[in-house]
């Protein structure tokens, strides 16, 4: 199970069914609902499967609903629906994507550049391990309900499992533009000092440039040494009044990998359960990595095992003051199964927790259900004021095989700043631009806590090339902290692809910064013929109808060539030049007009299109025969 947390909505997903509650007052806004009547006539799997294995998300830069699950049943899918404003219940965009194999327990990670995802591949029939699968998603396009969104994957080997990909918490400073996606993972490979790094680029424009690194553990990060809780994949856990215990799926580290950037470090959260004396506990690590680098070590670490009791199932998180709350399900023989959560704040010793306290006390136990006690929960941070966590794990109110309930709680630590500061947004979120045009985005600075500084405004990276970004007003004040307008003016030969451009805000040392996404759509034209093979008679003439499209609004002249042209043959084209309109399309005919003395045999030849630098080529079959 797992929750998101938006503007005004939490969505919680357990299993086959989500509900949309009220931020504010906890009530039901919809729900309980299936999955899958997200993707109501939509068609295929995604419609007619509803196996679970979900994942809701909040993209904190976009201000979308970000809803996820697999398809297990015939075809291998990842079902992805993308709601259209900041309402949960509103119309959402909805795509599907093949996967390779039996794609299990998927993770995502949010990021400005891209949806990043994991699963554990199973193969084509399911039986089999093999690796980790980690995919990511091109968010501009999902986020405009483009369907020529893509998926970009790599396979990694059977050392490889159960990997998570980074969550982006802090969205007014993002990661570095470029950084690579850190995933972490591979815990059960034998090692007891190891957490396993891997880094994706990925490169939506030349998708053959993308790459994936760290397999079979070639980039170990070094941590205290540690045993897996009930030896990575038996049931230990005890509970009252009951003789079946419980798994706490050890051999792999727990949802989330959130991921925080304050400028002078980054930071990614992590935890996993681990044998603690005769019991479990909870292992967490804060990593460090200095800007512009994602070399990890852990900053500090620690296994919070307070008593003989057992606690396991963590998910973990960092506030705006680097404050960390960690939940999990605790047990033992003389306790239900019950939802506790611990944190710290940056003034306590390194690598200590305080005195848990409890969210909720269970009343009974799990009896009968193959030892399973859940895949996750979910530990998360509301974007809207950086301070509060929002948890959510299960219990039982009494004892039986199949009758947990659920808990949702918001945690806060008093020490969360109340330092005045602004925060920084820029909207819309992501826009195309025709390669020569320009596109324009509103930069918004909101003063918090009573803040009544003046910001400075200015483009630190991103900018595309051979373009200019331009801000109307580089800073902004009291009383009204009016807007400024971006302008980014793309060049005639700026390259088409998707670009991140980083806003900065800076007061002082406070420094905040807002990212947006221009698509730069270079004019083109594509060229076709029908029909694409024929016949004809030695002396007789062939002809082939090409056409010429407009593609993102081209219009121009376009010369046609040919090559491969029989022997004694001639090949011509009318009208040549061809003039395409803007968004529409022209035809010319391609003859080829044969001798007698041209040969009998089948040929291949070439129809080319030149417009300027843009040259597009089709293929057709001519055969020619005696008579």
């Amino acid at each position: 199970m797992n929750l998101a947390v938006g503007d005004t909505q939490v969505v919680q997903w357990v299993n086959v069914s989500y509900v949309v509650f009220n931020k504010s007052t906890g009530a039901v806004i919809a729900g309980p609902i299936e999955g899958n009547t997200l993707w109501a006539g939509f068609g295929g799997v995604c419609q007619s499967d509803n196996s679970g294995d979900i994942i809701a998300q909040w993209d904190k830069i976009a201000h979308r609903w970000v809803l996820t699950q697999n398809a297990f049943q015939g075809t291998y899918m990842t079902c992805i629906a993308i709601s259209q404003t900041p309402d949960a219940t509103g119309s959402y965009y909805r795509f599907a994507f093949q996967q390779p194999g039996f794609p299990d327990y998927p993770k995502w990670g949010l990021m400005p550049d891209a949806y990043y995802q994991s699963q554990n591949n199973f193969g084509a029939g399911g039986g089999g391990f093999v690796g980790a699968y980690a995919c990511a998603y091109e968010r501009a396009k999902l986020l405009t309900g483009d369907s020529t969104a893509k998926q970009i994957c790599f396979q990694a080997g059977t050392f490889d499992d159960s990997l998570l990909p980074g969550d982006l918490d802090t969205p007014n400073t993002l990661p570095p533009a470029g950084q690579q996606e850190v995933y972490l993972g591979s815990i059960d490979n034998g090692s007891t000092t190891n957490v396993y790094e891997y880094l994706f680029h990925v490169d939506f424009t030349t998708p053959a440039n993308s790459t994936f690194t760290g397999d079979g553990g070639t980039i170990p990060i070094t941590v205290a040494a540690f045993n897996l809780a009930c030896g990575g994949n038996s049931a230990c856990v005890p509970q009252k009044g009951s003789s079946d215990n419980l798994d706490t799926l050890g051999d792999r580290l727990m949802y989330r990998l959130a991921y925080d950037n304050f400028a002078d470090h980054q930071a990614w959260l992590v935890s996993h359960s681990v044998t603690a004396g005769s019991s479990v506990g909870e292992r967490w690590y804060e990593f460090h990595a200095a800007e512009n680098s994602t070399t990890l070590s852990a900053y500090q670490q620690g296994t919070y095992a307070p008593d003989g009791n057992y606690r396991w199932m963590g998910s973990i998180a960092m506030d705006k003051s680097q404050n960390i709350a960690l939940g999990y399900s605790l047990s033992g023989s003389n306790l239900y199964p019950s939802i506790e959560f611990t944190g710290r704040t940056p003034s306590d010793a390194l690598g200590t927790m305080e005195t848990e306290a409890q969210i909720v006390a269970g009343t009974g136990s799990q009896t009968d259900t193959s030892n399973r006690w859940g895949d996750y929960t979910s530990m998360a941070i509301d974007e809207a004021d950086g301070c509060t966590f929002w948890y959510t794990n299960q219990f039982y109110m009494t004892t039986a095989s199949f009758g947990w309930s659920t808990q949702l709680a918001s945690i806060k630590f008093a020490g969360c700043s109340t330092t005045p500061d602004f925060s920084i947004s820029a909207s819309p979120p992501t826009q195309n631009v025709i390669q020569g045009g320009s596109v324009t985005y509103t930069v918004t600075v909101t003063p918090l806590n009573g803040y009544t500084g003046t910001v400075n405004l200015s483009v630190i990276s991103g900018c595309p090339t051979g373009s200019t970004c331009t801000l109307s007003s580089t800073s902004t004040g009291p009383p009204n902290y009016p807007s400024s307008t971006l302008t980014v003016q793309t060049g005639a030969a700026t390259p088409g692809g998707t670009y991140v451009v980083s806003i900065q805000g800076t007061d002082g040392t406070i420094t905040h910064t807002a990212g947006v996404t221009v698509v730069v759509v270079v004019p083109d034209f594509k060229i076709s013929s029908s029909p694409t093979a024929t016949t004809v008679g030695r002396g007789k003439t062939a002809t082939f109808t090409l056409t010429l499209s407009s593609v993102n609004t081209f219009s121009g002249s376009v010369t046609l060539t040919s090559t491969g042209c029989p022997p004694s043959s001639t090949c011509s084209f009318s009208p040549n030049p061809a003039n395409v309109p803007s968004g529409g399309s022209v035809k010319s005919a391609f003859s080829v007009a044969t001798s007698r003395k041209t040969p009998t045999g089948t040929y291949m030849i070439t129809a080319t299109g030149t417009s300027g630098a843009l040259k597009h080529s089709v293929i057709v079959q001519l055969t020619v025969k005696a008579k």
